[in-house]
């Protein structure tokens, strides 16, 4: 359980990387993300055959890495991961 963590939160770092210009995203918003991506990998990797869910394999990291940037793009643009105080309208 604590690498699925420590894991999530790598692809979360990861994909916050890849993702051009500057995310307003907390440690746990980053976590989360990244955990959720880690599961859609793990999925998709189950779906290939390629290993299981909670199994780390190289496909299930690749697609867990697009999946969490894929969410910080359309969380960023509907402004829903902003951090809370902060003036969520573009300019």
């Amino acid at each position: 359980m604590i690498g699925f963590i420590v894991f999530g939160l790598v692809v979360g770092f990861l994909a916050r990387a890849v993702v051009p210009g500057r995310q307003r995203l907390s440690l746990l918003t980053t976590l989360v993300l990244g955990l959720i991506g880690s599961v859609v990998g793990g999925i998709v990797a189950n779906a290939l055959g390629t290993g299981d869910v909670l199994e780390l394999n190289f496909v299930g990291s690749v697609v867990a890495v697009c999946a969490a940037v894929v969410l910080i793009v359309i969380g960023d643009r509907a402004g829903a991961l902003s951090r809370r105080g902060e003036d969520r309208r573009r300019r």
